[in-house]
Parts: C-alpha cells; structure tokens; sequence
C-alpha cells in the first residue's frame, strides 16, 4: 500500500498481490474509458448527436457494443469507477459507483426508454425486446434477423 497525504493507492496485502490488484483496478479503469469513449464517439458519428439531452442522437444506435446490451456507455462508466475504488481502496467511491448504478436504472426505466421510445417508434421498441439493459447477451442482436 502507498500513501500519499490523504490518499491511499492499493491494499494493505502482500507486495505482489497488490501489485495485482492495482493491475485489475488499472485494467478496469482503462477499460471503462475506452468503452465510454467509444460510445461517445458512435453516438457522434453513427447517431448524428451526443449524449447530453439538449443534443441527442438523431438515429438509434444499434451497432457494435450496442448490439451486446442497451447501456455500455454507463457500463463504461461504472467499470471505471470500480477501477477507482480499487486503485484507491475507497469504500467512499464504491457507495457513489453504487449510487450513480441506481440513479440510471431508474433514469433509464421513468425518463431514458420512454423517450426512446417516442423518438424512435418501432426500431427501438424491437431493439428493446432484443438487447438487454444491463447484462450483455451472448451474441450480437442482428436487426435483420428478428429471430434471436
């Protein structure tokens, strides 16, 4: 464990174990910033819009990580603050990792979907039906194949 002032990097473990786990918590930090990036950027260029509701996407996005579950931009998100509360040891940043999860789900369920919904019609409705929230599927959803 190293400590700089109030911050405390690692665990109180053996060296090498948690050399480890900061290995796991950098990997999942990293990797919670390359997923929201992508996103932002198919929001950008595949959706014609970006994530902030006074300019949301024109077009549904339904390709590449979009096609496992509904939500990898906030997945992104909580893969990266669960880096962090790794790294940091900090109980403090996994109640608002736990926090922020809440908070969307419910977002998603009273506000994000319906407005989908209304926006998008039919498209959204079948991506809805296909592709779960949260949880990834096993296989891309292919919108030409209705059967999945």
């Amino acid at each position: 464990m190293w400590s700089t002032g109030n911050t405390t990097i690692g665990w109180s473990t053996v060296g090498l174990f948690n050399l480890l786990i900061l290995l796991v918590g950098a990997t999942l930090l990293f990797t919670g910033l390359v997923l929201l990036t992508a996103c932002i950027r198919m929001f950008n260029s595949i959706g014609k819009g970006t994530l902030a509701p006074w300019a949301p996407t024109q077009k549904l996005v339904v390709v590449g990580v979009y096609r496992y579950m509904r939500n990898p931009m906030i997945t992104g998100v909580l893969f990266a603050l669960l880096g962090e509360v790794i790294i940091l040891s900090n109980y403090a940043v996994f109640l608002w990792l736990l926090f922020f999860f809440l908070g969307n789900h419910i977002y998603f369920i009273k506000s994000e979907e319906p407005g989908l919904l209304k926006r998008f019609g039919e498209e959204y409705v079948e991506y809805f039906k296909n592709v779960p929230r949260w949880l990834p599927r096993r296989t891309p959803w292919n919108p030409r194949t209705q059967a999945d």
